[in-house]
């Protein structure tokens, strides 16, 4: 076995030992003295190779607060470690501002036990509301993670920490909703009792916040720049601008890389087309447009036929004789008229969509158009066909599986 091999089992061992009931602060020492300082990504890896071995996700996090702890002289950082604008840096300076709002809340709540009623605490109330309008800003922070930073661990082969950061991301959203609301409810409460809440609300958001982010910074976040190279962090910066920041705007992706240039995350496979966001190959593309719960139709800048899907619930029937005809010649001559309409409205700009929907076969179908463009250029329109009758009764919510 290398001396990686030979760290990461004994680390293994440590953290079973861990799992089984031995004493921390035992399991610390041996740490400290058999293994010294051990790379987040090699910590990463070790939980995820835990879980492939039967250890429950939810029992790798009832503990990770545990390994932290055992690794914490060698995790602990001090100052950035990404340069401004990098994915990484952006992140952490969030990390700091939202632990600031956090910190911001406990302090309003605690100041706002000396007041007797909402009329005397008018100044407390309107810092309340700035301060809970940036802690609902800050889910583009969790969604940027869940949706780019995390995939990209997994493609590098670190799957359970993220798992297990996004299980706190879920712990962390139903805080904030208490703490929203008991702000939102707060004219319907007592004084004494709204500030009792938002006290306890504000506490156990700090709480979870602090640990979290810690986790993240000292484990997750130097994981992933051990594994994740420019090439790449530039296209995950690239993704954090189209979903967008909360807190603050980041520096430009050229202070970070030196550099302005987009990366191309086309990747090339063989027998696959390939697009801006994967690969797919022609019978997957097909399998997919035939399974959509929706019939669609796709008429060329020319007018004419070029393709439509064969789901088995068809409303309207399609042939394949349509296919190389004008989409004029598709329609009875009444309609003629509203067909070239939409179509000289899309070729114009004018318009980007149209509707209709109708009662046909006892069913309520929604009937759309759709502009087909591409940098601006008029490539074609899609026609969407859709039975809705079933989506129109529907009511409440069903948050549990059901077939």
């Amino acid at each position: 076995m290398t001396e990686t091999q030979d760290r990461k089992a004994l680390l293994k061992s440590l953290i079973k030992r861990l799992h089984e009931g031995a004493d921390p602060e035992k399991i610390k020492a041996e740490c400290r003295e058999q293994i010294g300082d051990v790379p987040p990504a090699e910590m990463a890896r070790v939980e995820d190779e835990l879980v492939s071995e039967g250890l429950p996700l939810q029992e790798l996090q009832k503990f990770c607060d545990v390994h932290l702890a055992l690794l914490k002289e060698s995790f602990d950082r001090e100052g950035p470690i990404a340069p401004p604008g990098h994915p990484i840096r952006i992140l952490m300076e969030e990390h700091k501002m939202l632990l600031q709002f956090a910190d911001d809340l406990k302090k309003l709540a605690v100041g706002m036990k000396d007041a007797e009623s909402f009329s005397s605490a008018t100044q407390q109330m309107d810092q309340l509301e700035h301060v809970v309008k940036h802690l609902r800003d800050s889910d583009s922070h969790y969604i940027r993670e869940e949706n780019v930073l995390f995939p990209s661990l997994e493609k590098h082969g670190i799957k359970e920490p993220p798992a297990v950061m996004w299980m706190e991301h879920d712990r962390i959203r139903d805080t904030k909703k208490s703490v929203y609301r008991i702000v939102d409810s707060c004219q319907s409460q007592d004084f004494k009792g709204f500030v009792k809440q938002l006290d306890e609300a504000a506490l156990a958001l700090a709480e979870i916040l602090s640990n979290h982010f810690y986790k993240e910074n000292n484990i997750l976040f130097p994981a992933a720049l051990e594994v994740i190279g420019d090439d790449e962090w530039i296209d995950i910066r690239r993704q954090f601008d189209e979903l967008g920041y909360c807190c603050f705007t980041p520096e430009p992706v050229m202070v970070a890389f030196g550099k302005t240039e987009k990366a191309d995350v086309k990747s090339e496979v063989k027998g696959m087309i390939s697009f801006e966001t994967g690969n797919l190959s022609g019978e997957q593309i097909e399998a997919i447009f035939n399974n959509l719960p929706v019939d669609v139709t796709f008429v060329d800048k020319d007018d004419t036929v070029r393709y439509f899907s064969q789901s088995k619930d068809r409303i309207f029937p399609r042939a394949k004789a349509i296919i190389g005809l004008k989409v004029q010649q598709c329609h009875p001559q009444k309609s003629v008229d509203i067909v070239n309409r939409i179509l000289e409205d899309f070729k114009t700009g004018k318009q980007d969509s149209a509707q209709f929907w109708i009662n046909t076969q006892g069913k309520l179908v929604y009937i759309r158009y759709f502009a087909i463009r591409r940098d601006g250029n008029y490539m074609g329109c899609l026609e969407v066909t859709q039975d809705i009758t079933g989506i129109k009764k529907i009511k409440g919510e069903r948050r549990l599986l059901q077939y």
